[in-house]
């Protein structure tokens, strides 16, 4: 696909989901290497888990911002919140926009269908609305490996039918793809949609697996491994992710006309996932060495004894695998980072985080 390049420095950038795990990361990113320019972080600040890890995260960006060369603002609120988002828009007209805000979780949507559908569905259309009014050069917006459902054909290309969604979370980020569509169809928006896999990192989010796993164990108790540990995850440790963002948000689908004259939609799907799926059980023991190591767990620590095989959950899936060459041969890029080297730092950051001495 042809590519306009983007240019950041000097640019207002806005990121919502900052200082959400994925947008937290990106905005340091951007504030570490933009030159001048503005950097907008949107967020709610939910209760969804502890806000404590949004406070924490939001406090390195404004350490961060504070020797930047580009500026930095947060923005207390939510995408859904139409009338704000158009204020935003309208005062600081951005030219590049990310949206990572969305309500996360496959097992959550199950109890808690209504914040998806506020979330994922109405905020999504503000966002898309507000970049029809104020038009800008690149929309970037997550989507999910969830979209791939239960399909079997692996690895998971973006060439695949995704049609069958086996949870409401992923039946939102579906969605999220197909109004981006029309939009840039009807109102030539440049939109990049990025289906990650997986992600995980120091300060992510506490209903991972790995972290949720970590602090059960912290805490002497058991945990719960699905599918009876036949399960395989494409994990993507969270700097890879960003690397991917970053690398897509300077790259738009160019604007073309059709044989008709009509706008042939600037338009464009990638998969960001770590192209090495991972047996759970190997990434579970590479998780308790790490933490052993680390010195979160003591060396002596009874592992099985704290493990319990289960059955399959519903919304769930037995592998994900990402097809990412679209990503590697059109931006040059593809994750680098084990998950040796990704649990490791993890675990060094959660022995800090949570054990000081």
């Amino acid at each position: 696909m042809v590519k306009e390049k983007v240019e950041l420095n000097g640019k207002t950038v806005l990121v919502t989901g900052s200082p959400g795990f994925i947008g937290a990361n990106l905005v340091l990113r951007l504030l570490r290497e933009m030159s001048s320019g503005l950097v907008i972080s949107l967020d709610n600040m939910n209760g969804y888990y502890d806000p404590a890890l949004k406070e924490y995260r939001l406090r390195l960006i404004n350490e961060t911002a504070e020797t930047a060369a580009a500026r930095h603002l947060f923005v207390q609120g939510s995408i859904a919140d139409k009338a704000l988002v158009d204020q935003l828009f309208a005062e600081y007209r951005p030219a590049i926009v990310v949206n990572l805000a969305a309500q996360a979780g496959v097992r959550y949507s199950i109890d808690h269908p209504d914040v998806y559908i506020e979330s994922n569905l109405i905020g999504f259309f503000n966002i898309l609305e507000a970049c029809r009014h104020y038009p800008v050069e690149h929309l970037v917006y997550a989507s999910s490996s969830s979209v791939y459902g239960g399909n079997r054909k692996v690895p998971f290309s973006t060439e695949d039918p995704v049609d069958h969604p086996v949870s409401l979370y992923a039946a939102t980020k579906k969605s999220n793809e197909l109004l981006a569509h029309s939009y840039s169809k009807l109102y030539d928006i440049p939109s990049t949609g990025l289906r990650f896999f997986t992600v995980y990192g120091p300060a992510g989010r506490p209903d991972m697996f790995y972290f949720s796993a970590t602090e059960k164990l912290v805490r002497g108790e058991t945990i719960r491994i699905f599918n009876y540990g036949k399960m395989k995850r494409d994990f993507t440790y969270i700097d890879d992710i960003v690397e991917g963002i970053l690398r897509v948000m300077q790259g738009a689908p160019r604007r073309l006309r059709g044989e008709d004259g009509l706008p042939v939609p600037p338009y464009a799907i990638y998969n960001i996932g770590g192209g090495t799926p991972e047996n759970l059980l190997d990434y579970i023991s590479t998780l308790q060495e790490e933490l052993v190591r680390a010195g979160v767990l003591p060396a002596e620590y009874d592992f099985e004894g704290h493990r319990e095989l289960v059955g399959m959950q519903a919304g769930d899936v037995p592998v994900t695998f990402a097809d990412s060459r679209a990503l590697e041969e059109e931006y040059g890029f593809r994750p680098q980072i084990g998950i040796r080297e990704g649990l490791r730092k993890f675990s060094e950051w959660y022995r800090a985080y949570y054990m000081k001495a």
